[in-house]
């Protein structure tokens, strides 16, 4: 389970570094960030917990941004705002969990410290 994101008065942690892949290496369904070629378990446990922080950041920091562009799109003092029903269908979620992006957006907007939209 994914650790909760950090709030503004606290530093974000620095996740490894996701390397790109060359293209020939990325096409290779069994090639994953080159974890494939380490033989040490040791390195191998490392490099992937590194790895699996790094994505749970990156996933954590992109549904804020999500939950930001929710916010903007609902805002009420928008001319071509949008319904939680046309944010969820543009988002692939359901209304009442637009909903919840929409508020968690607007407490982000604010600077609230808020731990995301399971929890409202």
């Amino acid at each position: 389970m994914a650790e909760p994101t950090p709030r503004r008065h606290e530093p974000r942690l620095r996740p490894a570094p996701l390397l790109f892949e060359p293209a020939e290496a990325a096409g290779d369904p069994e090639h994953f960030f080159d974890l494939e070629s380490i033989d040490d378990p040791r390195a191998l446990l490392s490099r992937a917990t590194e790895l699996a922080q790094a994505f749970r950041a990156a996933a954590d920091r992109a549904v804020e941004f999500q939950a930001i562009a929710a916010a903007q799109l609902a805002d009420p003092r928008r001319f071509d705002r949008l319904t939680p029903a046309d944010i969820a269908e543009r988002a692939e979620w359901t209304e009442d969990y637009a909903k919840k992006m929409v508020e968690f957006g607007r407490d982000l907007q604010r600077g609230r410290d808020v731990s995301g939209p399971e929890s409202i």
